[in-house]
């Protein structure tokens, strides 16, 4: 190897150890200036202020309402059925008719009990004229006391039979037991049929009942003539109604109150077995502080909402009571006069700075 190539290859090694020297220093210099300027200023970024819509916290009348649902009932409702076996002979209503009390329905075949009445009643006259001899003449002191009495027993036996026959032959007459509607007809003439067998239902149904089950947290809000509305499926149509029994005992497998109400039906537009949307108020609060849903943030102990305080955020607990469609009512945790902040609420935290865009 000559000398100028030993020179070259001095060179070329000195170079490359001045380039690593050079490069080692500056990156070092760089790294003391980094940590000596604040993340921030490095950054050359400075935390933006949120727009955010709030609204001031003012007392508001809150009536406390519960939706449920229940089934409307007839006012009253029968199944008419036959005190007796037999065979029907007449039936004197039609399908749909509308009966009075005590109106006539249906008869069952009772000849032979007629002819029992019939014979009992020559037997009665026997007997009536018999105790009107036997009483004449212990007047005059023909007999004793004792064959009048027995006359007496026999007259009195006689009656009872009778008033017994009536009664099976009333058993025999199926009559209405109340104004109301008849259902479809079961059974035609000439039918065989026993105390079991249903000839047709009778509904009154104006006014009409509605039945429904509220939670037994609400028991002691529920009273005897609180007004209610309630719709049905078949028409946009409020109705109103008012709550008459309370059932006095909360069922112990799904913790529920049942509750009746009664409501006019003079249209008859309403029937039994319709479902029924039923509202009614249990408690009316004067000053209630009402704030929107969007704006409580739910927690694992309890929930959290974000109050406007001096240009920032500020996340506070509270504690909530009643809800709205759209609004909770916050009972512990803000005062009147509070501004409250509504949207934005997923960007913020705590102490962040926040600008107003809107007031509700």
């Amino acid at each position: 190897m000559n000398r100028i190539t030993k020179q070259l290859i001095a060179l070329f090694i000195a170079v490359v150890v001045l380039f690593l020297v050079l490069n080692y220093k500056f990156s070092f210099i760089s790294f003391e200036n980094s940590e000596a300027i604040p993340q921030s200023e490095a950054s050359g970024k400075t935390e933006m202020s949120i727009p955010v819509s709030t609204m001031v916290v003012n007392p508001q009348l809150l009536n406390n309402k519960i939706k449920i649902t229940g089934t409307l009932i007839a006012n009253e409702s029968v199944e008419l059925s036959p005190e007796m076996a037999g065979k029907i002979t007449a039936i004197y209503f039609n399908e749909g008719d509308k009966v009075v009390k005590g109106a006539l329905l249906a008869n069952i075949n009772a000849r032979d009990l007629k002819a029992q009445l019939e014979k009992a009643k020559f037997s009665l006259k026997l007997y009536q004229d018999n105790e009107n001899r036997q009483r004449q003449l212990l007047e005059k002191e023909a007999i004793s006391q004792e064959e009048y009495d027995i006359a007496i027993t026999e007259l009195r036996t006689s009656e009872a039979e009778i008033k017994v026959l009536q009664a099976q032959i009333a058993k025999s007459q199926i009559r209405a037991p109340f104004n109301g509607t008849i259902g479809l007809r079961q059974v035609s003439e000439g039918s065989y049929v026993t105390p079991n067998t249903t000839l047709a239902s009778l509904y009154s149904i104006n006014p009409i009942k509605i039945e429904f089950s509220v939670p037994g947290k609400y028991s002691n809000r529920i009273m005897k003539g609180q007004n209610l509305t309630f719709t049905i499926e078949s028409s946009a149509k409020v109705y109103n109604g008012k709550i008459y029994a309370i059932e006095p005992k909360v069922d112990p497998d799904t913790r529920t109150l049942k509750v009746r109400a009664i409501a006019d039906n003079k249209d008859r537009k309403l029937f039994p077995g319709q479902f029924a949307n039923v509202e009614f108020t249990l408690e009316t609060i004067e000053d209630a502080l009402l704030v929107p849903t969007v704006a409580v943030i739910p927690e694992l102990n309890g929930h959290r909402l974000f109050k406007y305080e001096s240009g920032k955020a500020l996340s506070i607990p509270v504690s909530i009571g009643t809800r709205t469609d759209s609004d909770v009512q916050i009972v512990k945790g803000i005062t009147q006069q509070d501004t409250i902040i509504t949207s934005g609420i997923l960007q913020l935290r705590s102490g962040v700075p926040v600008t107003i865009s809107e007031i509700n």
